[in-house]
């Protein structure tokens, strides 16, 4: 049997669809968990919180239940220790989402603390890069 992939987002992608959208495009959130949703071949956890508590526990969460973590955590790529340690508790494939492309990006968004944890980086395809990442985490579980 399939293990679940757990989909988290960070800080701010609730806002996606409205906020800087010559950026980050046009797509909903919600639109976009319908593609992740439409390209899983079992189940799959999806969430967004604007706390990094919250996504600290939902890795931990993830260590018991899920075969891999696909992240997009927005803001908290650039500082967050406490999500760099936890995802490197989890022993399974991670992968790290951008909806831009974080290295032609401004100084403050060019450089991910987190990358140095995951298995692989999706960066730059826009929301598309998300089924992308659901059907390559399959192929890094080995299903």
């Amino acid at each position: 049997m399939v293990r679940p992939i757990h989909v988290l987002n960070g800080p701010n992608l609730n806002l996606l669809g409205l906020r800087e959208p010559h950026i980050y495009g046009h797509t909903t959130l919600a639109q976009i968990e319908t593609m992740c949703r439409d390209a899983a071949r079992g189940d799959l956890f999806f969430g967004q919180t604007n706390h990094e508590g919250q996504m600290v526990d939902w890795i931990h969460e993830a260590r018991e239940t899920a075969g891999g973590i696909i992240i997009n955590p927005a803001g908290l790529s650039f500082h967050s220790v406490a999500v760099l340690d936890a995802l490197n508790t989890f022993e399974g494939p991670k992968i790290e989402l951008h909806i831009s492309n974080i290295h032609a990006r401004d100084e403050a968004h060019r450089h991910s603390l987190l990358s140095q944890a995951v298995t692989a980086v999706i960066a730059g395809l826009g929301a598309k890069g998300y089924p992308v990442a659901v059907g390559a985490m399959y192929g890094a579980m080995g299903d």
